[in-house]
């Protein structure tokens, strides 16, 4: 009897070795990847200079408490990591996963606000659906039915006014205009921050606005007093072939960036948030400290891995090649459309893609969900790791499966992703 405490009741094959997008189990059985876990492993799997790295720094200096030192990791992986994010002057808060760092965030902007006497500023307005994470402030921020449901009675839900997702029928300005009516009902003088993930993930897979609408969104936050914050935990770091998925169509600058999964690729648990310098400077001009903090914060191993997997991310070009890839993916996704009547749409950004499934005769979502988890088992007997999920329409209702292979990915090796959901496909309808 094994004394793991699995996530689900189902069978769990026994991972040993990855190498590039596969990952290969005990029984010797190969897997291409080609949701990177959970779109995480961006630079793939199995790469001995991360692992030198982490090495190195663990024979160096293993850990700290950023309470007490900085390290010198640290240091150089800030700096670098905002040049690479051409965000000046911020300062990045690191963490140990993507729930953290969005806690962080949540946690900061009310600081903020207290901190210049608005106290009176606690509300977060956020997206049904999105998803922020699982500790209980990032989930209340989340508007994914099904993984609030059972915490429901813990969340104080007047905190988390929540905004309808972004509509591809309209254009980016009219769209985000539906934030001033969120805020105006809330009362604007009571909201701290909007957070949004510009291009949605796991609850709503690869769904994005239109040109404008973050350009838009960062005006109605300006006039307001209200601070914006990007969830680019799965979208930033090259994801979506720019180093920030918000700046895909509008020269945009959020007050918070969250970052997270491709920080480190997998290799080490690292997050955390970049945050501008007036956020900065009114937090450490007032109270003198940021109340908030994690034991691992700053953990010298991961950021080592961090700095190592930013050194391949830029020096293999793989946020250009996400692009490229992502086109090339993309296009191949919308011919399994066209054969495929149940995949109502394919879309994405880079290498962050989605299939939407639905019934053809009405072109909605199936009365019952379950076809997405249906084809990622089919998917999974061929050797193929998919995303499934559901819930996007109506916190039950909507099937997808979220797609993101390692950005390293090969022409090869898409068109074993695209054979393998062919066959899945046909095995479910």
């Amino acid at each position: 009897m094994s004394n793991v405490f699995y996530r689900s009741h189902k069978p769990y094959p026994t991972a040993v070795r990855g190498e590039g997008v596969y990952l290969f189990d005990a029984g010797g059985r190969r897997y291409l990847d080609g949701c990177s876990g959970a779109l995480v492993a961006n630079i793939g799997h199995g790469r001995a200079d991360v692992a030198e790295a982490m090495a190195r720094q663990a024979r160096e200096l293993p850990f700290v408490h950023g309470s007490q030192f900085t390290s010198p990791v640290l240091e150089e992986y800030a700096a670098r990591l905002m040049r690479f994010l051409n965000l000046p002057g911020f300062r990045f808060w690191a963490v140990s996963g993507g729930s953290e760092a969005n806690e962080s965030a949540i946690k900061l902007a009310r600081q903020y606000h207290v901190e210049r006497g608005e106290s009176e500023r606690y509300k977060v307005i956020t997206r049904v659906p999105s998803y922020h994470g699982a500790s209980l402030g990032a989930l209340a921020a989340s508007g994914m039915g099904a993984r609030r449901a059972i915490y429901s009675p813990l969340l104080n839900e007047t905190a988390w006014p929540k905004m309808p997702k972004p509509d591809p029928r309209l254009s980016g300005e009219e769209d985000a205009e539906r934030l001033r009516a969120v805020l105006e009902e809330a009362g604007p003088q009571t909201v701290a921050a909007f957070i949004a993930e510009p291009v949605v993930g796991a609850s709503d897979a690869a769904l994005s606005p239109n040109p404008g609408y973050h350009a838009r969104i960062a005006e109605i936050c300006r006039k307001y007093g209200v601070l914006f914050v990007a969830d680019e935990v799965m979208s930033g770091m090259g994801r979506c072939g720019s180093p920030l998925a918000v700046r895909l169509q509008d020269d945009v600058t959020p007050d918070i960036v969250v970052l997270g999964k491709g920080l480190a690729a997998g290799y080490a648990p690292l997050a955390g948030l970049a945050v501008s310098p007036e956020i900065y400077d009114t937090v450490m001009n007032g109270s003198g400290a940021f109340k908030h903090g994690f034991t691992y914060a700053g953990h010298p191993v991961s950021v080592a891995a961090g700095l190592a997997v930013l050194d391949i991310v830029q020096g293999e070009n793989l946020t250009e090649r996400a692009h490229a890839q992502g086109e090339k993916l993309l296009a191949g996704l919308r011919a399994l459309q066209e054969r495929h009547p149940n995949v109502l749409e394919a879309r994405g950004q880079g290498l962050l893609l989605g299939l939407v499934l639905g019934d053809p005769t009405t072109g909605e979502a199936f009365p019952t969900p379950g076809t997405a988890e249906r084809v990622a088992r089919a998917a999974m007997e061929r050797g193929l790791i998919t995303y499934p999920g559901t819930g996007a329409v109506d916190g039950t209702r909507g099937d997808h499966l979220l797609l993101g292979p390692p950005l390293s990915v090969t022409d090869g090796e898409m068109e074993e992703m695209l054979a393998g959901l062919q066959g899945a496909l046909e095995a479910v309808e």
